[in-house]
Formats: C-alpha cells, structure tokens, sequence
C-alpha cells in the first residue's frame, strides 16, 4: 500500500497504519473532531492540512448535502445545519440543534459555495472602503479581503463567490455599482483568487454595461447571475463569467418572448446545468414574487446550449394537496436532484419548516425543523446542499 508523502515528511516509525488508512479513517469524523486533531501534534496538524485530506473530505461532503439555515440577530448572523431528508415524506420533522458558527452580521451575504460564505458590505458613502469577508460556517475561519475603494461615482458593490474545480481555487468576482439615469450599472468589474500568498484585486474587461442581482449560482467553474435589462424593454439576461478563462457572456432569457423574467425566479443547479425555477402563474410579477396556497403551477426552464441560447422547459403542476398544507407566502429555495422542489416560508418563522414537492410523485410534504426556537421572530434564511469543508482560508 502507498504511503503519502506530507511536508513535514511522515516516516513509517510515525505511524503503526498506513497514511491513506489514517487519513480515510480521520474523513470520516465529524468536522470539528477534525478541528480538534489539527492541535494534537504537528504531524496530525500537517496530515489534515494536506490538499489530498480536504480535498477527500469535500468530495465525502458533497454525497451528504445538509441544509443551512442563516439568521440575522442583532449584531451576528448565526448558522445551522441539519442533514437533507432523503425521503421527506418518511420524515415528520428534521432535527436542526447543530449551531454551527458566528460572525459578525454583515448588510449582504451569498449563498455558500463549496462551503464558504461571503459577506459584504453595501453602503451609499462615495469613496468609501466596503470589507468583504469570507467565512467557513462549519469551522468558524473568516478571511478579509482587500477593501475595493469605489470611485466618485460608485454607490455600492456587488460580490459573487465561485469554485473552479479544475484548478481547484476558490474566487471573488466583485463589480462596482453606478446610478445612471435611474438605473443600477456595473462596472470595474474585479477578480481575486483565494490562496493566493498576496491578495490583491485585478481587473477584468466586460464589454456589455448590465444590472446586476443577489439572484447568482456557480456551477461548474461558471458564475450565474441574473442581469436585468435596463427601461424600457425590461427583459432579463443571464451573466456567464467563466472562473477559469475570466471572461464573460451573456444568455438572453426566453429570447423569442416578450416575458420577463418573474420574481420569484431562483438559480439552480439542474444535473450540472443552469435551471431558472420559477412560478408558472401570469400574474407573478404583480406582486413580490410569492408561491401561495392560489398557486396552480411552477416551471423550470434548463439552459442546454448557451452560445446558442437555447433553453428547455419543464411545467409542473401542484397537486391538490398544494392548498391544504401551505397557508402563507412561500419562497422558492430551490431543487434537491431533479425531483425535489423545496419552498421555505416568505415570512420566515420559528420553529421553520419547509415543504418538499416532488415533480415525479406528486407529493407535497410539510418538514418542521426543531432546534432554533430562541430566534423566534428573527429573520432566517435557507440555503440546500450546503457541504462541509475542512480548507482552511
């Protein structure tokens, strides 16, 4: 059996079992049992922060996708997890007690990526320095990033977190926000890699001016953010910035209609493909965007080929049960797999709960989460397939 070769170097008087057992062994535990070993000797500490040993340890994390709850409380922004349910309709409640960890409560945060959050500030100050920190819910790690210095006429900052699997980096795509006639534009659009032994910014072109929105996704090494045409066509467009290549393109939506893309669009991830999962109802832009117990349908639209802007529509229809289990507003989180639609309340309540519909069963089923009852009334939000990752910033 190989051994691996750590910096330190591991000799076989080191250790009575192999390295790869140990480190399979140790992929295995809980994150913060992990934690613990790093600070048990210097050897542990370099087995476990070996690229091989996260590396495995995220490819584990990502067969056992959790679900993430975030909630705003005061001055912090406090994290949750708890496992997906497989068979939710097996499943009348989820336990959500793991608190994971906090930090600093920040005005914007993203979605997780590969396990890393971002936060970042938004503020209507000319020249000034908004922090952008990103964080490790899981291990309780932040890292600031180099402050971007907005310019005379910046009036805010939009940030996106990717992970380009073939290079195996994470990166920062951060865009800078200018009011012209009434509408919010990006420019000085700028690059940072994770890792990297002196961070620092890098600008990158992009030739089409756009809006931009806290609606974004990464799949695949490619950022995904929804860009809203400017008044008067009012029709959306998808941003494509590819992480490897740091360029960008652009996929107009349903090109051959005058629709616009509705509010309560969400981002997903569909078999490796960008899905735009959406309520099917006409009147969905006339309000916020909710799904209600009035609701009759919701479709998925699935970019197939985007240098072609082509697009591939799936319509599904909620059952008669819809209307007896949901009595709010409900939001679209988004898609475990192909087959599971998850909702979480608009107005976010403790104890929470979400709803699964599964498009191939026909089943509505109504999940409570127990574990986070000291935050009733604070504002939550639910993020799925949320992995661990033991990489340290």
């Amino acid at each position: 059996m190989n051994v691996l070769t750590f910096s330190p170097p591991v000799t076989r008087s080191s250790l009575s079992i192999p390295d790869d057992l140990v480190l399979e062994i140790f992929s295995r535990l809980p994150l913060k049992a992990i934690t613990r070993c790093r600070c048990v000797s210097k050897l542990l500490e370099s087995m476990l922060r070996s690229q091989y040993f996260t590396e495995s340890f995220l490819i584990k994390s990502f067969a056992r996708p959790q679900l993430l709850f975030a909630c705003k409380d005061d001055s912090k922004l406090f994290f949750f997890s708890s496992p997906q349910p497989e068979n939710p309709e097996e499943n009348s409640y989820v336990v959500a007690a793991n608190h994971l960890e906090r930090f600093p409560c920040s005005d914007r945060f993203s979605a997780p990526t590969s396990g890393f959050f971002s936060c970042y500030g938004f503020s209507l100050i000319m020249n000034c320095e908004l922090e952008n920190v990103i964080c490790n819910p899981s291990t309780g790690q932040s890292l600031t990033l180099p402050p971007i210095l907005k310019s005379r006429k910046g009036f805010g900052v939009e940030s996106y977190l990717g992970y380009e699997p073939i290079a195996k980096e994470f990166k920062v795509l951060s865009m800078e926000l200018w009011s012209e006639s009434g509408e919010w534009i990006s420019a000085k659009h700028q690059v940072l890699t994770l890792g990297t032994k002196n961070l620092s910014w890098r600008m990158v072109k992009c030739c089409i001016p756009h809006n931009c929105s806290d609606k974004w996704i990464c799949i695949s090494g490619v950022i995904y953010y929804e860009a809203p045409d400017n008044w008067p066509s009012m029709r959306s467009m998808v941003v494509c910035f590819d992480l490897r290549s740091e360029k960008f393109s652009f996929v107009n939506f349903m090109e051959t209609s005058s629709k616009e893309m509705p509010v309560s669009t969400t981002l997903i991830n569909y078999n490796d493909k960008l899905g735009l999962l959406m309520s099917g109802d006409s009147d969905d832009n006339s309000g916020y965007g909710c799904i209600c117990g009035e609701s009759k349908s919701l479709e998925l639209w699935v970019l197939q080929d985007a240098g072609k802007n082509e697009w591939s529509k799936h319509v599904y229809v909620l059952p008669p049960p819809w209307e007896d289990v949901v009595s709010e507003d409900m939001h679209i989180a988004g898609m475990v797999g192909v087959n599971e639609i998850v909702l979480t309340p608009w107005y976010k309540s403790v104890p929470p709960y979400v709803i699964y519909f599964n498009v191939e069963r026909k089943t509505i089923t109504k999940v409570g989460i127990r574990g986070m009852e000291a935050f009733r009334g604070k504002r939550f939000y639910t993020f799925l397939n949320y992995v661990e990752n033991v990489k340290l910033l």
